[in-house]
């Protein structure tokens, strides 16, 4: 009985941690979001997310998102990636494209920790929109409308935050509905 009861007792707090874990962060792609898994642990599981986590494979960026961080990803659903002209994503993957898009997903990685709330209120201090410096290099402006967070890429096209502050280990994702691109 002792037995039974301690492995019982061990059990209930393990499931507590794990409901700990999850308790504030949204599910995304069907998925459970765990605090406590890094960028690419937890993007993988996401049914949303698999054309960017080929992406990210194809470019070579596992490790990097995988390292300590601290990482703000916007991160682009398969519907966003969808979005742009036929035969964009199968252009992006092959070989001879690489460059063109490890800058196109580094341009989607803030080199911080920055949650929307963070982003909105410096966006509100510099009258409304805020410039983001990507790992990629390029400059996106931020700004909050309606109760969102929009991004303007380098395009001048917008993505929306639809779901903002999903906590990571090693930064935090939120994901947007269209991809950000560089100014060319």
């Amino acid at each position: 009985m002792t037995f039974t009861l301690r492995t019982l007792t061990l059990a209930t707090a393990f499931a507590g941690l794990a409901g700990a874990a999850l308790a504030d962060n949204p599910m995304v792609g069907g998925a459970p979001m765990f605090a406590n898994k890094n960028i690419i642990e937890n993007a993988v599981n996401s049914k949303d997310h698999t054309t960017l986590v080929a992406a990210v494979k194809a470019a070579g960026l596992v490790q990097t998102l995988e390292g300590k961080g601290p990482f703000t990803v916007f991160a682009p659903t398969n519907e966003a990636f969808a979005k742009l002209p036929a035969g964009t994503v199968e252009s992006l993957l092959k070989p001879e494209n690489h460059d063109k898009l490890v800058k196109i997903l580094t341009c989607h990685v803030l080199a911080a920790k920055e949650t929307a709330a963070a982003i909105e209120s410096e966006a509100m201090k510099d009258g409304g929109m805020v410039t983001l410096d990507t790992v990629g290099g390029c400059k996106f402006n931020a700004m909050a409308k309606d109760g969102k967070l929009m991004i303007m890429d380098g395009m001048g096209d917008t993505a929306t935050v639809t779901i903002a502050d999903v906590m990571q280990s090693n930064g935090v994702i939120h994901v947007i509905d269209t991809v950000l691109l560089p100014a060319m």
